[in-house]
């Protein structure tokens, strides 16, 4: 198989055969040894940035540079202590920004690793679901609509296959397919009609194939290779933070040879040496502090962290940038099947000898009881039509389990629901199939709307079970069980029969009929039917769902169920989850009667889109998106991928979703709930939210620091911190702190705000505002402090120690502060643990700074007397009112609206 023949021109017999497969796939052990040759079936990724990399590319950063330059210069230059320490500090920066790095790269290698996408193979000659990586040349593969094609393979089965080749070949319209080979060895690409290709989408019928290529060998894998790496797309807030952090370098920067040149300016006029290398030290640490070089980092981490925490609440994101969009999300679009509700029919209400039965539980749980409205439970009635209603049936549950554990549910889902009320009442199937062996049916078929089969019965006579359409059952049945047995089947029970199905039906249920005959053959079981009673069954919505939809309404978000079922079971189960309490119901024709002007100034009224295409989900999400709406919109079906695409986040289901949908959409549901969806949204909210905590932290401190050194120039100060203390206070307060608050827990108002418009700026007047009020504040009260003490004839070396210590302090008690933007610092102020530690454990560094000799000289820095610490946590402490002014000043609207 080194050198690979032309698939194509073989007949499927033939390509088995060089394969050295069957229809029936390989075996595990066979399919091992040939992963093992071959190598996983992905094309080969860029390469792998190796950890020494990352460390090494911190060195890139031109500030880095300098301050390192700076470091040799002052050894050269006898200044040892200084060089040592500045040294120091730099590589601590430095390996923070590795771990920065390390860690997103490698939570971004984890995501990559949870999006990848599955194939049905045929192993052992038994149908699995397996990675798309793990298929190997001679696996059997098993097409369906809206399938990605997992491998190249020669096609073995094609019934009504149309393969959807645009990627690959550039040709419009799907490729009808066949089996029969080709005679022309050289045919292109597109016209190997009995070839799939990875990469490619069945759109139409279904059809099985043997792989011929994987991976690099593979259509595509062969133009992947003429590729270089691509690169991967920056988030606009990753371009929005950058723009920031530029326009801030070059403020830095201009602010920066202003104090340089007007110091020197001032030392030649008052007759003082000039130290151009303190100053030119000074001047570079003062950019590095103002400038936030770890921004793109925590960005990056705060992003991959957040979708990770998004796949433990059971999304999937598949790009970064949808995060951003999930908190601005304004209206949900939500299909109805397994999103609101489970998937799963169950079993409402039985009508039984003349009395309506309730059951409780929902989905395929086997836990509930069936309970009478009124009356005694006719025990006996009902066991006989739980007893039919499980043995008229195919579908299999092998044991009491739960609907995560899918592999124990077989059938169809109404017969499912029939077998898990029979369990419930006591009748397991497994059993009833054992005491009552099948011997003969007559399956159902859409003309007859029935099935009946045959059972051998304890007495050794045969007798029939049958089910289906109450009409279907009533036209074969001759009596009736009642409560004293059975009785002739009159036409008034026939009328009372039909009203008991259009009262089920009018609860928006669907309605099977149940009926047995003692004493049948084969011959005559479709005639002189006992009718036993009637089930009342409905796909129940999820419980958590209606607790979602109720926090979208808190959280300002429009939730919209759009379905292609009838408008009564619709609008039922809408009207459980609490969705039509205000809006209304409309029909896809409706829809088609409005215009599309029609349809955007009435969207806003309607809650619930029932019988409708494809082409309307495009439409109301377009009608949305035309009143200025976030939309994230849900989708399963190959046909849900335009509407899913248009969206501003398409959602796809990971348990029922197609391969196309997952491919459309930027977020997938690993349980397919409406609830995971909500999740998202919050997430989405809280990523947005601490990329702001850490932005205003962050920013106002810088402003605190600048602010210092311009003002104790302005008023003839000698210079408030040396190099060494500005680049430990930068790395103190861009570090672990600011770290912290990119993990921060969400405000406990979060989903009780309305979404954010995109088109808002990150830096809101409430945010600029705080980010003011502290900086400001922290420069009044460290330049008040640093004049104070050089007044009261303290040495500069001395005035210094007392500001670096405040203006550390003062930057922790702001960490906390920031923690929201309006709420009171009072407000659960200990609950984010990593700041907590953050602090005690910068606290600790403070100490060693100010208290061990051996630092002493490093820093500039001094023992304070017990006074002095009580004088400068006072001052320090006093930041926190202010900014709670501030809170106050935003929550009564005096500085803006909070987002």
């Amino acid at each position: 198989m080194s050198s690979a023949p032309a698939w194509h021109a073989l007949t499927a017999e033939e390509t088995l055969t060089q394969l050295a497969t069957t229809g029936q796939g390989l075996t595990s052990e066979e399919a091992a040894r040939r992963l093992a040759q071959h190598g996983p079936n992905e094309l080969a990724a860029a390469e792998r940035v190796s950890p020494w990399a990352l460390l090494f590319g911190q060195f890139k950063n031109v500030l880095v540079l300098i301050l390192l330059g700076g470091a040799v210069l002052s050894g050269v230059l006898g200044h040892a202590v200084e060089a040592i320490a500045i040294a120091v500090i730099v590589l601590f920066a430095v390996v923070l920004g590795f771990i920065q790095e390390f860690r997103a790269e490698r939570a971004l290698e984890a995501l990559k690793r949870m999006a990848a996408p599955n194939a049905t193979v045929l192993r052992d000659g038994v149908e699995r679901r397996l990675p798309t990586r793990e298929l190997v040349p001679g696996d059997v593969v098993l097409l369906a609509a809206g399938d990605r094609i997992p491998a190249d393979a020669r096609l073995l089965e094609a019934v009504n296959l149309e393969i959807e080749e645009a990627a690959l070949t550039g040709e419009s319209v799907a490729v009808p397919k066949v089996t029969e080979a080709l005679g022309d060895g050289e045919l292109a690409v597109g016209d190997r009609k009995n070839m799939v290709f990875a990469g490619t989408t069945a759109t139409y019928g279904r059809g099985r194939a043997v792989v011929t290529g994987t991976g690099m060998a593979s259509e595509f894998g062969k133009i992947a290779g003429l590729l270089a790496g691509v690169e991967e797309s920056r988030t606009s807030l990753q371009v929005a933070l950058d723009r920031v952090g530029h326009t801030l370098a070059r403020a830095a920067f201009a602010i920066i040879a202003v104090i340089i040149v007007a110091s020197v300016i001032k030392a030649r006029m008052n007759g003082e040496p000039v130290d151009l290398l303190d100053m030119l030290l000074f001047g570079i640490a003062l950019a590095v502090a103002v400038v936030p070089e770890a921004l793109p980092a925590v960005v990056t981490i705060s992003l991959a962290l957040g979708v990770q925490r998004m796949v433990k609440r059971h999304a999937l994101v598949r790009r970064l940038p949808a995060v951003e969009t999930l908190g601005s999300v304004s209206v949900i679009c939500s299909d109805k099947t397994g999103t609101l509700t489970k998937d799963e029919m169950t079993v409402r209400r039985i009508v039984v000898a003349g009395q309506t039965l309730e059951v409780e539980g929902a989905g395929y749980v086997v836990a509930g009881r069936i309970l009478a409205a009124e009356g005694d439970l006719p025990q006996e009635a009902l066991a006989r039509l739980l007893r039919a209603g499980a043995l008229a049936n195919d579908a299999k549950l092998t044991a009491a389990v739960d609907s995560e554990q899918r592999e124990h549910l077989r059938g169809d889902p109404t017969e499912l629901a029939l077998v898990v009320a029979a369990a419930k009442g006591g009748v397991l199937k497994s059993d009833a199939d054992a005491s009552w062996p099948r011997i003969g049916e007559i399956p159902f078929t859409s003309e007859t709307r029935r099935m009946i089969t045959l059972h051998e019965g304890e007495d050794g006579r045969s007798f029939a079970c049958a089910k289906g359409a109450p009409e279907a059952i009533l036209a074969l049945a001759s009596h009736e069980l009642g409560a004293d047995g059975v009785v002739p089947l009159t036409e008034a029970a026939r009328a009372r029969i039909l009203d008991d199905v259009a009262r089920l039906a009018g609860q928006a249920l669907r309605v099977l009929a149940v009926a047995d005959k003692p004493g049948a053959s084969l011959s005559d079981c479709d005639q002189g039917l006992v009718f036993l009673g009637l089930t009342g069954m409905i796909d129940p919505p999820r419980p958590e769902a209606a607790a979602a939809i109720r926090t979208c309404e808190r959280a300002g978000i429009q939730v919209v169920m759009i379905t292609g079922d009838h408008p009564a079971t619709a609008e039922a189960v809408a009207r459980e989850l609490g969705l039509l309490a205000t809006g209304k119901v409309v029909t896809g024709s409706q829809l088609a009667a409005m215009s599309d002007e029609q349809l955007t100034a009435e969207i806003a009224d309607i809650r619930v889109y029932a019988r409708v295409s494809p082409a309307d989900k495009l439409r109301v999400v377009t009608a949305f998106q035309a009143k200025g709406r976030i939309v994230a919109m849900t989708g399963d079906g190959v046909n849900d991928a335009p509407a899913l695409k248009k969206s501003d986040i398409g959602v796809a289901m990971g348990i029922n979703g197609t391969d196309v949908t997952r491919e459309a959409a930027a977020m997938t549901l690993t349980d397919d709930n409406f609830a995971s969806i909500v999740a998202a949204v919050e997430e989405g909210r809280v990523i947005f939210g601490n990329i702001k905590k850490y932005l205003m932290y962050l920013l106002s401190s810088n402003i605190g620091e600048l602010g210092l050194m311009v003002a104790s120039f302005l008023v003839n100060l000698p210079l408030p911190l040396t190099a060494v203390q500005i680049l430990y206070v930068n790395l103190a307060t861009d570090g672990l702190p600011a770290l912290a608050l990119a993990v921060d827990p969400h405000d406990k108002d979060l989903m009780q705000r309305p979404p954010r418009d995109p088109r808002t700026a990150l830096f809101t007047r409430p945010v600029v505002s705080l980010m003011l009020i502290g900086g400001l504040w922290s420069a009044l009260v460290n330049t008040a402090l640093f004049s104070w003490s050089i007044r009261s004839g303290s040495s500069p070396e001395d005035a210094r120690s007392l500001v670096f210590v405040a203006i550390v302090l003062i930057e922790f008690f702001k960490a906390y502060s920031f923690r929201s933007d309006h709420l009171s610092i009072a407000v659960a102020p200990f609950a984010n643990k990593w700041l907590n530690l953050a602090i005690l454990w910068e606290l600790a560094l403070l100490a060693l700074v100010i208290m061990l000799p051996f630092f002493h000289r490093v820093f500039g820095t001094r023992s304070l007397a017990p006074e002095e610490l009580a004088l400068v946590l006072g001052l320090a402490a006093t930041v926190i009112p202010v900014l709670e002014l501030g809170k106050w000043l935003v929550r009564r609207g005096a500085l803006g609206k909070v987002i």
